[in-house]
């Protein structure tokens, strides 16, 4: 037999072997597709169980009259209208918009400054540190640790009276809204590290050329920071600012440790009132309302910000 006779008499064979091979990976193909969204099964439900239902549930209960105990009477919009109609809900609404405008403002500007100031130093891992040291403690010690700086005969109050400076006596958490400004004054002390921290992982990112090239051309201080660095941090500036806004919107530790929203309701916050109606007060149904208008408020001021900042970025 030819050489090309035998390969046309094997060739029918190895078509035919050939197959059975396609039609198994298909075949596999098919059901691994089918297989493999059971997996993220797990996942989902836990995400369900932990986030959603709760959710839909605070939702429903906002609109009833409801004590944690029996069952929830359906009362429609009354607990929307008595928060909007209450004078210490309004007054907490603009204590949490003061924090708003605080945190983004201080410890962003501070965080900022130190970065700047220590990146490229031979020094400045460890120059940073005192300033991060703080926000590896909790809110509430950081509460503790300012409510005894804070108090009329306080640390702060002592260390005046000693050197003879006005403010000795001073009562800085006993009226409204000065105990605020002190508590984001506080709460500063510990955000500015890890912000300083983010933004010098934005200054590592800023190629070493273009500012290479505008140091020959003279730029340098101010100047340099403002033409070349500023313009360069703008997507780590996003996301610090970001995360403050959505942060001090639910700021309750701190203030509950210093003040718990006194005297009075002078320093309260939205979250702290959402706390005391739900367990204080046991009017579930009240505090379920003010949770969900909180959450509303955060979800719309970081769509807003995101919004915003991804159109001004477009326009440049």
């Amino acid at each position: 037999m030819s050489r090309s006779t035998q390969r046309l008499a094997e060739r029918p064979v190895q078509r035919s072997a050939q197959r059975p091979v396609r039609g198994s990976a298909q075949r596999s193909a098919r059901t691994g597709g089918r297989v493999a969204p059971l997996f993220g099964l797990p996942a989902a439900a836990i995400v369900a169980l932990l986030l959603y239902l709760p959710f839909v549930w605070t939702t429903y209960v906002s609109f009833t009259d409801f004590n944690g105990l029996g069952r929830p009477v359906w009362s429609g919009l009354t607990n929307y209208k008595a928060m909007f109609s209450d004078p210490d809900l309004v007054g907490a609404l603009t204590n949490t918009l003061l924090w708003v405008v605080g945190m983004v403002t201080l410890p962003v500007v501070l965080g900022l400054l130190i970065a700047v100031l220590t990146y490229g130093h031979r020094w400045g891992t460890w120059l940073r540190l005192p300033f991060l040291l703080p926000y590896a403690i909790s809110g509430v010690a950081v509460g503790v640790i300012w409510g005894f700086v804070l108090q009329p005969d306080g640390a702060l109050g002592q260390v005046l009276g000693f050197l003879g400076l006005p403010g000795a006596h001073t009562g800085w958490l006993q009226a409204g809204p000065g105990n605020t400004l002190m508590m984001i004054v506080a709460t500063s002390w510990q955000a500015a590290g890890v912000n300083a921290l983010l933004f010098v992982i934005g200054l590592q990112s800023i190629p070493a050329e273009p500012l290479e090239a505008a140091r020959l051309d003279g730029a340098e201080g101010f100047k340099l920071f403002l033409h070349q660095l500023w313009p360069q941090l703008r997507p780590i500036t996003t996301v610090v600012v970001g995360l403050s806004i959505v942060g001090s919107l639910k700021t309750f530790d701190v203030v509950w440790v210093m003040t718990q929203g006194g005297p009075g309701t002078s320093s309260e916050t939205l979250a702290l009132s959402m706390y005391k109606e739900t367990f204080v007060l046991n009017d579930y149904g009240q505090g379920a309302a003010i949770a969900l208008f909180l959450s509303l408020v955060t979800f719309a001021a970081s769509v807003l910000y995101l919004r915003y900042q991804l159109a001004d970025g477009d326009s440049r």
